[in-house]
């Protein structure tokens, strides 16, 4: 009989979002005639951008012809999407980099965990917490950690706990360490971190000679033209940094599935006999070896998103959803509920009332508004007693979401 991989085993809960799911199914069926309102897992609910839609429809036109049809494209992707990424979304921050060096993929949640592939199981691994689960639950899955204690930190893991006394930014690890996860805008706290902390962090990567994994999938949400969009506006950022970027967010596309990331040519590793060997090498390889690349169509549709037409239209999506934030922010302070974000990113991280639990404030929420969000403690141990609130949602349902908390809490 095959053996399974018994790290899966270790993994002490399901997966943050299922678990929700079967909550709210559980509910519902109970309650059939409840309009819930999900403010839970972040989906978008806007449509795709006119012009992003224009060049998705064109493109499967473009399948049914013998001169334009596209078999296999290159695995890292088309050139005319990675050029129109570092024309539009990198050289106005005053980033170069070469085509060489950007991998379009079906989504920043695989690259995270594909990542792994071309770093050695030995690796000192830092995580923040509370943060998106998946970078923990990864690390887990292909053997890096032993068990989990009580609190729910694994062994050979170095947490970096976020919380209000440090503003959600995790302090420098005071042992070395080999790889850094950070993720800004934050989520789940949607909160950010200033070109001076970021420069910390990038002072710290070279000279521990460690490599940060930096998750940039919300950065277009950012509004405060002093945040950094991306690590590689820190001098030596490109030394020591590996990028990944999502279009399911900044253009609707969780569904349609595309992302990139971006590994500077510049970021080294060793080898077990101490060679430097190129990370940007291993992931082509990997990439090579392991994707067919995103589909030609979805590239089409991304490129768009990078037109003067497609980002326009795109920025108004965006801004409807920051309005969103902006309602669930002021209509919770006007409730008595301490929060953070949502002021550059989706998110709304909330001190749950009453000293309620994370569980029990959604089972409140649930129950007594038949609104949804995520627990803080899903995110990690220092989650307990925090709620986060998603700004992907229809407009009127945030409105009525907000009234019934808002009542609720009274």
């Amino acid at each position: 009989m095959a053996k399974i991989n018994d790290n899966y085993l270790k993994l002490k809960a399901g997966y943050l979002f299922p678990e929700i799911g079967r909550r709210v199914r559980a509910f519902a069926e109970a309650n059939p005639s409840a309009k819930v309102i999900r403010l839970g897992i972040g989906d978008v609910t806007r449509p795709l951008a006119p012009a992003v839609l224009k060049a998705f429809h064109d493109a499967v036109d473009d399948l049914g012809t013998t001169d334009q049809f596209a078999g296999y494209g290159p695995e890292q992707g088309y050139d005319w999407l990675i050029n129109a990424i570092i024309e539009k979304s990198y050289k106005p921050l005053g980033v170069s980099l070469c085509t060489s060096e950007m991998f379009i993929s079906d989504g920043s949640k695989c690259d995270c965990a594909n990542i792994l592939d071309i770093f050695a199981l030995d690796n000192v691994v830092a995580i923040g917490d509370p943060v998106y689960p998946v970078y923990n639950d990864t690390n887990v899955m292909i053997g890096r950690t032993g068990e989990a204690n009580e609190k729910g930190y694994y062994e050979n893991i170095v947490y970096m706990p976020c919380n209000e006394a440090n503003n959600f930014i995790p302090a420098l690890p005071t042992q070395k360490v080999d790889i850094i996860y950070l993720c800004f805008p934050n989520n789940p706290t949607g909160t950010v971190a200033s070109k001076a902390e970021l420069k910390k962090w990038v002072d710290y990567a070279n000279a521990n000679n460690a490599v940060i994994f930096f998750d940039a999938a919300y950065e277009a949400f950012i509004t405060n033209p002093d945040i950094p969009h991306s690590i590689y506006e820190i001098e030596g950022a490109k030394k020591c940094a590996i990028e990944f970027r999502s279009f399911s967010k900044t253009a609707g596309f969780t569904g349609v599935r595309c992302g990139l990331v971006v590994v500077p040519e510049e970021v080294m590793g060793t080898t077990t006999t101490g060679e430097e060997y190129s990370f940007n090498k291993l992931w082509l390889r990997r990439t090579t070896t392991k994707f067919n690349g995103a589909s030609y169509p979805v590239q089409r549709a991304a490129a768009a998103v990078y037109s003067d037409e497609g980002w326009k239209q795109t920025k108004e999506i965006i801004d409807y959803y920051m309005e969103n934030a902006r309602i669930i922010r002021e209509g919770l302070k006007e409730a008595g509920v301490t929060c953070f974000g949502g002021v550059d990113a989706p998110y709304i991280w909330l001190k749950t009332p009453g000293n309620l639990t994370s569980w029990e404030f959604f089972d409140k929420l649930l129950n007594e508004c038949n609104v949804v969000g995520t627990p803080g403690s899903g995110f990690g141990p220092s989650g307990e007693g925090y709620f986060r609130l998603s700004a992907f949602g229809h407009r009127e349902n945030v409105i009525e979401a907000v009234g019934r908390i808002k009542k609720n809490l009274k």
